[in-house]
């Protein structure tokens, strides 16, 4: 557990969704409009690889590559068997927990709204994060974008679905939904409208 006293969030908004539905996409416009935004991923990327001797020592030496690890290779492991992604996120949610804590502590001091880009934010329900942000793209397109963005198949993609709340499920919770089923424009505008009732909300 984090040492760090988990602050009130009355300013932090969830930012999450499916895998490939558009988060990346989303954060960065909101970036744009001057909102900081606390990366969850970037956060465990750089936190796995300063754990890269633990998850050789877990999981095989064979995935540590350059002083790091080859997140592709371990994503194939951890995605086909429950247990060990339990073992992985054991290892490394309580150090990711432990940062964004510490980030989100400084921002609710500005008393202005900000994200926390959490692409588990319902799975884990560790954050006591009222106002949530959903982009939604249909089951079908996440398979087709997570096949050309990161290169995986789409047996990896249906199991790396299957092991998050199903999309439809994670709309229904949403305090703000944006749709990512059409062209980048779409979503844009989808996102600048969002940005508005944000800021009026928080007035």
């Amino acid at each position: 557990m984090s040492s760090v006293e988990a602050p009130s969030f009355h300013y932090a908004i969830a930012l999450t969704g499916g895998i490939a539905s558009g988060k990346s996409s989303v954060a960065s416009i909101f970036r744009e409009k001057g909102f900081i935004v606390i990366d969850a991923d970037r956060i465990a990327h750089r936190i796995l690889d300063e754990a890269a001797k633990e998850i050789g020592a877990h999981f095989g030496a064979h995935l540590l590559r350059g002083g790091g690890v080859d997140r592709k290779a371990l994503g194939a492991i951890v995605f086909h068997s429950p247990e060990k992604r339990k073992v992985l996120e054991r290892l490394l949610h309580p150090r990711i927990y432990a940062e964004i804590l510490q980030l989100a502590h400084r921002e609710e001091v500005k008393k202005e709204p900000y994200l926390i880009d959490l692409p588990l934010f319902f799975e884990t329900a560790r954050y006591n994060i009222e106002k949530i942000i959903v982009v939604y793209a249909k089951p079908e397109q996440q398979i087709e974008r997570g096949m050309w963005r990161n290169g995986l198949s789409r047996e990896e993609m249906i199991h790396r679905m299957a092991a998050q709340i199903p999309i439809e499920e994670k709309c229904h919770r949403a305090s703000y939904l944006i749709d990512n089923t059409r062209e980048q424009s779409e979503c844009r505008k989808e996102t600048l409208r969002t940005i508005e009732t944000i800021r009026k909300d928080f007035l």
